[in-house]
């Protein structure tokens, strides 16, 4: 059973999110028939290398209903999403209603802070490891590492192989 035109979220932060893993995570999707949505908490995002993105939807309109996965886009902007309870609570009821729930970069620390990788092989930027080892996260050093419905990768480099694993995983 292939699912084609799934919607994937891609949530950047107000600035400084990582171009690259934004651009490339999203062309990747795209190539494999996804629909990518980009959400932020401000209408035009804008990028740490200076790229601008408009806001397809403000985050605190999102249904989790509405997609089949989450992505969170990296970037020292992304450490906005850290603690912040809204984004916690769209990454849990993402996992929770068996949905990708997915991050790259420094951004898996907002699914480890949030309580979901616990006991989960994961990878992240290497200022991040001691955060999400702390958090219960088995930290493999992979360029793009999945476990379960959980994707996560490394930083910019990986970008494309991790929107490829994300449009292999909703196959």
């Amino acid at each position: 059973m292939t699912k084609i035109m799934a919607k994937i979220l891609s949530v950047i932060a107000p600035n400084g999110y990582q171009d690259i893993e934004y651009n490339d995570s999203k062309q990747a999707l795209e190539s494999k028939g996804h629909i990518v949505i980009t959400a932020s908490t401000v209408n035009e995002a804008h990028g740490k290398f200076g790229g601008k993105k408009k806001a397809d939807i403000l985050l605190s309109e999102v249904k989790p209903k509405d997609y089949d996965a989450i992505l969170f886009v990296g970037g020292p902007g992304s450490h906005d999403y850290f603690d912040d309870p809204l984004a916690h609570k769209l990454a849990k009821e993402f996992l929770n209603t068996k949905k990708l729930t997915t991050a790259i970069c420094a951004a898996p620390s907002i699914l480890a802070n949030a309580g979901l990788l616990k006991g989960i092989e994961a990878t992240c930027f290497p200022g991040q490891i001691a955060n999400i080892k702390s958090k219960g996260a088995i930290y493999t050093g992979k360029s793009v590492q999945k476990d379960g419905l959980i994707i996560t990768a490394d930083g910019p480099d990986s970008a494309t192989e991790f929107g490829e694993k994300i449009a292999e995983a909703l196959v």
